[in-house]
């Protein structure tokens, strides 16, 4: 079994080259659901991946942190086996499967070799749709959820993050932390677990990605075998987020030499026309690089930070413009009026024709390097239908950053970049900055 695992691991590593140009299939099981494939014959493994759409978006008022818990205990323990027993039958048949939530799905992964296809695929069915739930289960891993939380509860990244999102989106599934809190998940029960299950993993929610050594009739005979037994419906998706921020700097006290800051404010939607520009737009100010606004009005040219950077965030009932950043107690203030001043510069004045140029040459020169393995095909492919992106996005993705003009830029920025209502959570101990509420 060890020398299976290993050629699985080499399988995982020698994937499709890194490239844009891939060959996608929607695929229509007989049973009727629907999957994006990339046939890739020449390794024999398949990697598969799931999503469950809502995710711990779902979970029930008052529950927060049992779709959490449950995803982790989908794989401790399935039909006859217990958790030792279903680890075991993994191993031998050299399959991996990962199980993750996200605030919008439930993510699962898994890779397996064509030769023991038809096994990997009854093991994970087990698991998907007979979980044990096992009280010693549900004890181990809700204790390993606790001291996750206990540990988040004294991060000042991961405190400026919820009080950010607190303020952000109050009651809303998306306020809190989808580990839940020390009462919540100390309050869940074994039934509060297997309602989630059924709220979630559910027919109409599925979506999938599939790349590798696999037919289109086989992957549909698949999709049937994997998923058919599952409820049709579940839980229904939550309302619309109402953002509530207004801008201003909230202070969160906490004893550490440096402070950390998130900011943000409302967003632009993924179908929104321009969203590209948005995107280009963004890059050029905080994308990450070394050669962003930010990065060089803060850190090169200040030195108060190591590094700063903004992002869209695209959720499925709430958008963003966010970014973060850490300086040292004394310098914070300075960092945060920086800040405020490229993004007041930017939505004035846009930007220039070199800075678009390199931001279009580094964002298309960058996109086919995502393309470097099976498994990371496969999310790609499920990101898009998640998205409800049309199937040859990936052919057109780098035409419409090349579109992008100087003057779109400039009308995005001006309707989207608002220096005023940008809310700052600052979490240490800042010197020379006040709360602003």
């Amino acid at each position: 079994m060890i020398r299976l695992a290993a050629s699985l691991g080499l399988l995982l590593l020698a994937a499709l080259p890194a490239r844009a140009a891939v060959d996608i299939q929607e695929v229509t099981s007989p049973g009727g659901f629907t999957a994006w494939l990339v046939e890739e014959h020449s390794i024999p493994f398949v990697s598969l991946e799931i999503r469950f759409k809502g995710g711990a978006s779902l979970d029930r008022p008052g529950k927060r942190g049992a779709v959490n818990l449950m995803t982790g205990l989908i794989e401790e323990g399935a039909g006859d086996l217990n958790a030792q027993q279903f680890a075991k039958a993994q191993e031998e048949l050299a399959a991996r499967y990962e199980f993750d939530v996200h605030d919008d799905s439930l993510a699962i992964s898994a890779r397996f070799l064509t030769e023991y296809r038809d096994a990997s695929v009854d093991l994970l069915k087990l698991a998907l749709t007979e979980p044990r739930f096992d009280e010693d289960a549900v004890e181990r891993v809700r204790e390993q959820v606790l001291s996750i939380i206990r540990s988040d509860s004294t991060d000042p990244d991961d405190i400026a993050s919820r009080t950010f999102d607190a303020l952000a989106f109050g009651d809303h599934p998306y306020g809190s932390s989808l580990n839940g809190t020390l009462d919540s998940v100390a309050a869940l029960t074994r039934d509060d677990i297997v309602t989630a299950h059924a709220d979630v993993l559910t027919r109409d929610k599925v979506y999938v990605g599939a790349v590798g050594d696999i037919t289109a009739e086989e992957l549909g005979m698949l999709l049937d075998r994997l998923l058919g037994d599952l409820p049709e419906t579940g839980a229904s998706m939550p309302d619309e987020a109402e953002l509530s921020l207004t801008g201003g700097v909230t202070v969160v006290p906490f004893d550490t030499p440096q402070s950390v800051a998130v900011f943000g404010h409302s967003g632009i939607r993924r179908d929104d026309p321009d969203f590209f520009a948005a995107f280009v737009m963004n890059q050029i100010l905080g994308g990450g690089n070394f050669s962003s606004r930010l990065m060089q009005e803060v850190r090169e040219k200040r030195g108060l930070t190591y590094g700063v950077y903004s992002y869209l965030v695209d959720k499925d009932y709430a958008q963003m413009v966010m970014g973060r950043f850490a300086s040292a107690n004394e310098r914070i203030a300075d960092a945060i009026a920086v800040v405020r001043d490229e993004w007041a510069k930017i939505a004035e004045e846009g930007v220039t024709e070199k800075e678009l140029a390199d931001a279009k040459t580094y964002l298309t020169g960058a996109y086919p390097l995502r393309f470097d393995g099976n498994a990371q095909i496969a999310g790609i492919l499920v990101g898009m239908q998640l998205s409800d992106l049309p199937i040859d996005y990936i052919a057109t993705r780098n035409d419409k950053v090349n579109a992008v003009t100087l003057e779109d830029i400039k009308r995005v920025a001006a309707r989207l970049v608002r220096p005023d209502a940008l809310r700052f959570v600052v979490v240490g101990q800042p010197v020379g900055l006040e709360a602003v509420n």
